[in-house]
């Protein structure tokens, strides 16, 4: 009895035992071994910070020998084991950069950066800043680190060492007190914008439906300072430029070096270690960016982007260059307007870029665009449409000698050729100036001077002469300024109201004048015309008096021969019966003296004027006899008497008888 009760003990003793190590092995499993088991998942860390232990030196967050605090280790994905009261573990999201994006890498551990550096030297051996404790041992240092995560980036990155800045989501825990009261971290949190945190693309961009090339200017935060007077950093300065220079290369080949870029040097700002290397400087950067996709930190690199130069056909760009070796003047003496050098200096470079699009910083260097083709400038209400020089050009107002104010129109044509382009900015500055200062004052004070001295109607009448004297005036001034005049124009004259209407008048009555002469001329013209037309209906006639005229003509000719017969056998036989009359008149005169020495003069005449009568020589009665009055014949007989001594009379005192005897 006693053997069975002790057996029964024994069995008790095992059981409770048995019970009291199962109940120590479910203790165990459910309170140390199931919470030290993790399960991390495929795209997720595990933090593990250790309870007890040594403490950290002093701004160290991590424990890198078993200090208690956060481990250096991480634990990857899979099923793992921490005595959950010696460690805690913490799950953290892989760091997972998006397509298109890029990833900022802050480091919370490491060296401290030296004075004046605003991120940390980066080494090969970094990889994607997932061996911690590599980038520990080699020297990583706190704070932004140069490189970027790329798209598409996936690395377990330990998130107390590191922060991970991406456009939608920080990865990492922050150690810093005051970002972690600000809870949730945006890239807002560290001054950046989401479109910092995305692949930069340098594109042309349409504006209207018009595409406009653009570079990008390009500024970094961190390098060595800049040599003193530079505005710019350029990798090796212009050494190169000077020792070219030094073999007296063209300037073609001269501006072909500066455009020339060195960005290949450190992958276009995105190595930025090699940047640093390179001996890049801090600032504005001398060589822009072109056409791509950049992945840039936005801590250290910031781009503006901006027109490229653009020199269409007919245009000269003339280049005011900030930056480059020392001012070397090739002008000569005489040339007194600034500096013109070789490029590679500062100052106007003397050979202007022709047509083409040019990638030059326009923070170094300044275009000044020169139109070389005929450019047209309008002194009007209305401007060119091929540019905008003349939009500050008004009409012309200026006074005659009489004080009309007349308001005129003008238009001016310049030249300024391609090899004079540097000398003409050089002298003006820009073409703007040209025209607004230079044209605008030669030009209206030459027309205010002129019609100031002239009466009004003389400069209407001689307006033509004016813009002639104008072309030449004009032409001198701007010889000065090496531009060529190729024409001026009076497009319209405005005249005073008063002016006008005189004018007007005036004109009304020049016109009335020459339309009475041309009515007189076409009472000419039409009695010419009837005249024509009588002709031209009597040219039959005409032509049979013409035959007639021939034919009178060669009888007149033969007659004439004949007279010229006869009248010289007349000739001789009138000269003998001149001299047979002589002797007779001589005779009669004798005995006419003789009768008027005897008889008297009255006596005389009367014998003779019967001895006529008898004779027959003087008519006594006509061959129709008309009697009238009561005497009948008689009286006209009488009459007929008186007359004939009358007759007589008048012959004796108009011609002595010495006369008539000789």
């Amino acid at each position: 009895m006693a053997i069975t009760s002790y057996l029964t003990l024994k069995t008790i003793e095992k059981m409770i035992e048995a019970i009291i190590v199962s109940a120590a092995a479910i203790f165990l499993l459910l309170f140390v071994i199931f919470p030290s088991i993790f399960i991390i998942g495929q795209t997720e860390v595990g933090l593990v910070s250790k309870r007890f232990g040594k403490r950290l030196p002093d701004e160290n967050p991590i424990a890198m020998h078993g200090e208690a605090g956060y481990q250096a280790k991480l634990l990857m994905p899979g099923f793992r084991f921490k005595l959950w009261f010696l460690y805690s573990v913490k799950k953290f999201p892989w760091v997972q950069v998006p397509a298109g994006e890029i990833g900022v890498v802050i480091s919370q551990t490491g060296k401290q950066l030296p004075i004046g550096a605003k991120s940390g030297i980066y080494k090969p051996e970094f990889s994607n800043f997932v061996d911690l404790e590599k980038f520990l041992e080699l020297g990583g240092e706190k704070g932004v680190q140069r490189p970027v995560l790329s798209p598409g980036s996936s690395a377990p990155i330990h998130p107390v060492a590191f922060l991970v800045i991406t456009k939608k989501q920080v990865y990492g825990l922050p150690i810093d007190p005051n970002m972690k009261r600000r809870g949730i971290l945006t890239p807002e949190s560290f001054n950046l914008r989401e479109e910092d945190l995305v692949v930069y693309n340098l594109s042309p961009e349409n504006s209207r439906d018009k595409r406009i090339d653009v570079i990008g200017i390009v500024t970094v935060y961190e390098g060595a300072p800049l040599d003193s007077n530079d505005i710019a950093g350029r990798l090796g300065g212009f050494s190169d430029v000077a020792a070219e220079q030094m073999t007296n290369a063209a300037d073609d080949d001269l501006i072909e070096m500066l455009l020339g870029s060195k960005n290949n040097q450190h992958n276009n700002y995105q190595d930025f270690q090699a940047f640093i290397t390179c001996g890049g400087r801090i600032g504005l950067q001398h060589d822009p960016l072109l056409y791509g996709a950049y992945t840039l930190n936005p801590f250290l690199v910031k781009v503006e982007k901006v027109p490229m130069l653009i020199v269409e056909q007919g245009q000269v760009a003339v280049i005011k260059s900030y930056v480059g070796l020392v001012t070397a003047d090739t002008s000569g003496a005489e040339f007194k307007f600034g500096s013109l050098v070789k490029p590679g200096c500062r100052g106007i470079w003397r050979n202007a870029l022709r047509t083409g699009k040019y990638p030059i910083n326009p923070h170094c260097y300044q275009a000044e665009i020169v139109p070389t083709s005929i450019l047209t400038l309008n002194w009007a209400e209305a401007i060119s449409q091929a540019h905008n020089l003349d939009s500050e050009l008004k009409p012309i107002v200026a006074k005659s000698k009489e004080g009309f104010v007349f308001v005129i129109d003008l238009q001016v044509q310049i030249h300024i050729p391609d090899t004079e382009g540097a000398r003409v900015i050089s002298m003006v500055g820009t073409i703007s100036n040209l025209v607004n200062e230079v044209l605008q004052a030669a030009v209206g004070n030459h027309f205010r001077d002129k019609l100031q001295s002239l009466p009004a109607i003389s400069f209407i009448e001689t307006r033509q002469q004016i813009q002639e004297e104008a072309f030449v005036h004009i032409k001198e001034k701007l010889n000065d300024y090496k531009v060529e005049t190729r024409g001026i124009y009076i497009q319209d004259v405005i005249l005073p109201q008063t002016l006008v209407e005189v004018l007007t008048e005036r004109e009304i009555a020049n016109q009335q004048i020459s339309t009475y002469k041309m009515k007189q001329l076409a009472q000419v013209e039409r009695i010419l015309t009837e005249k024509a037309e009588g002709e031209a209906d009597k040219q039959k006639d005409l032509a049979s008096s013409k035959v007639d005229v021939e034919i009178t003509k060669n009888k007149a000719e033969a007659r004439v021969a004949e007279a010229d017969g006869e009248a010289s056998y007349l000739e001789k036989v009138g000269t003998a019966k001149g001299a047979e009359v002589r002797s007779i008149g001589l005779a009669k005169a004798e005995g006419f003296k003789a009768q008027k020495e005897a008889l008297g003069e009255t006596n005389t005449a009367l014998i003779n004027v019967f001895t006529a009568i008898s004779e027959g020589k003087i008519k006594i009665v006509p061959d129709t006899l008309i009697i009238g009055g009561g005497n009948g014949g008689t009286s006209s007989m009488e009459g007929l008497f008186a007359a004939g001594m009358n007759f007589l009379k008048g012959i004796s005192e108009t011609k002595p008888i010495e006369e008539v005897k000789e």
